[in-house]
């Protein structure tokens, strides 16, 4: 079977069932005697088996799970490159990365009794329709959502899962982006946004007041409220007063927050800033705050204006969006701007998660404010190319 019969074979089977399809057909194809597809859960700290048909029910709650850091999962998902591994007394097991457009959704592990150049192309082939498989058929069960949860949730936790984008990362020609959100215990309202049309790449981040269901609530209206002017073609001025007219009208409270628009031809970006912490930027080696007029967080109760700065981004840049949970308390320990130079070599996903373990690691595990990123990179390539890891184009 080909690819694109394994398409179609998938598209026939249950959107629970799926995955089975690819499974199958590999052991057919190939003899493989084991075949399993591994989720990344949630942070992207952990790998979990995910079920065969017919033992979902029985297996939630106990699904085999693995720690990332140090295993070949991790090896796999880091540099986006297939692994084998020989048996000296005969066969190979083969790990592939599953992944769409820069979203690492997990890993495709079998065991082969040979491989060649062939098969290695077959499997990767496979990884990647598993790809567009998932991410198709997750709008249709809860099955991906339950693998990737390693830990309870909450309602508040429920409801700020809800809001982020359905793909941390997104690579592009003109850019690569990624973020990362690690929730305190007690959930502290913050998101982040990000959304692509023809001519620009929208971006949003932002910190709803308080903690718990009263943040996931103010945080449910501010981001509703700026995907409804986004997606009526306003500008970010627009999605300003959006945001603060819906917290003034149905909520209490009020959101800090970070609204970008850049032109994809050229590189120049409006910014509004409510009353949040500033980016970073990579630019030449030198790590630096640019300098910002800060506007009255959305949803004060006094009269507000809000204004947008034009800023230029230039091929080779890197912009770093924060929330202040990565910056107060045991946090502000932590040294960004270092630890932003010395990841400058790697992808966006490894940077966002680079700064989220520091900051995690500085309070101990237990985070008295949720700590989100969100990295952008700027090729200003129009050639059509999508950047994925380490630079190259695909």
């Amino acid at each position: 079977m080909g690819l694109d019969e394994v398409l179609r074979a998938a598209e026939d089977a249950s959107p629970s069932e799926s995955v089975d399809v690819v499974a199958r057909n590999l052991e057919k194809r190939f003899s493989a005697t084991e075949v399993s597809f591994w989720l990344a859960d949630t942070l992207g700290w952990a790998a979990v088996r995910l079920p065969r048909a017919g033992t979902a029910g029985q297996a939630r709650g106990k699904a085999e799970t693995i720690e990332l850091a140090g295993s070949v999962y991790d090896r796999v998902l880091r540099s986006q490159r297939l692994v084998q591994e020989d048996d000296p007394e005969g066969g190979c097991r083969m790990v592939a990365p599953v992944t769409n457009r820069g979203d690492c959704l997990g890993v495709l592990d079998l065991v082969l009794p040979y491989a060649d150049g062939t098969v290695r192309d077959a499997v990767t082939q496979a990884a990647h329709a598993l790809a567009y498989i998932v991410v198709t058929d997750r709008r249709f069960t809860d099955l991906y959502h339950w693998g990737r949860r390693t830990t309870p949730m909450s309602l508040a936790s429920e409801i700020q899962h809800q809001l982020l984008p359905s793909a941390p990362c997104c690579e592009a020609a003109q850019f690569t982006l990624a973020g990362g959100l690690v929730p305190a215990d007690d959930i502290g309202g913050d998101t982040y946004d990000y959304a692509l049309d023809q001519d620009f790449l929208h971006l949003s981040i932002t910190d709803a007041m308080g903690h718990d269901t009263a943040s996931a609530l103010l945080a449910t209206l501010t981001v509703n409220a700026l995907r409804g002017a986004r997606r009526a073609g306003l500008g970010v001025v627009d999605q300003a007063y959006a945001a603060h007219r819906a917290i003034i009208g149905h909520g209490r409270g009020m959101t800090t927050g970070q609204l970008l628009r850049v032109q994809l031809d050229t590189g120049v970006y409006e910014l509004v800033n409510a009353g949040h912490p500033w980016p970073l930027r990579l630019r030449d080696g030198r790590v630096e705050e640019p300098t910002l007029k800060i506007n009255m967080p959305f949803g004060v109760p006094a009269p507000v204006r809000y204004e947008a700065q034009r800023l230029h981004l230039e091929p080779g840049d890197r912009l770093v969006l924060i929330t202040d949970g990565m910056r107060e308390r045991a946090a502000a320990t932590v040294d960004l701007p270092a630890l932003i130079h010395e990841t400058r070599d790697e992808h966006p996903r490894e940077v966002v998660r680079t700064l989220t373990a520091a900051v995690h690691s500085a309070c101990r595990g237990v985070l008295p404010d949720d700590a989100t990123t969100l990295v952008l990179d700027w090729h200003g390539s129009l050639s059509g190319q999508r950047r994925t890891n380490g630079g190259s184009n695909t």
